[in-house]
């Protein structure tokens, strides 16, 4: 058994790979239209998983528009993404300084949690050893809203 991909559905394309791509990081590594279906399927990967996403479709999420407007809700309801970044407090401030809410700031320099713009909670984990508490992170108040 193996781990394909993660199917968020989004309600806005440009928006949602502002976010996933723009700010995020992933690369789009495959991307289906479906007319009969009125679908379509954007596979993103983190940029250490590209190579592995393309040559066998996994590690990778799937975003995927219904042309046919519908409303979702309860983004939350399947847990959380999770993927570890080089530098929690760098990725989280270029996060912070593009409008994205910081639920959990990394207080602790191991880990955070933010929403995409359809509600999908992402746990963002220090890659290695914790880093050292820093400002303004350290003195960021708990949410609590992960």
């Amino acid at each position: 058994m193996r781990y394909l991909h993660t199917m968020v559905r989004v309600t806005n394309i440009e928006q949602s790979l502002r976010f996933y791509r723009d700010l995020m990081g992933f690369v789009e590594t495959r991307r289906m239209e479906n007319d009969k279906g009125r679908f379509t399927l954007i596979f993103l990967a983190a940029p250490e998983d590209v190579a592995s996403a393309k040559a066998s479709a996994a590690p990778c999420i799937e975003l995927t528009y219904n042309w046919d407007p519908e409303t979702y809700s309860g983004g939350r309801n399947f847990g959380h993404l999770a993927y570890e970044v080089d530098d929690i407090y760098g990725f989280c401030q270029k996060l912070m300084d593009n409008g994205v809410t910081i639920n959990r700031p990394p207080r602790d320099g191991h880990m955070a949690f933010v929403r995409s713009p359809d509600g999908i909670s992402f746990e963002i984990l220090q890659k290695g050893e914790r880093l050292p508490p820093a400002e303004p992170w350290a003195s960021m108040a708990n949410t609590g809203s992960w």
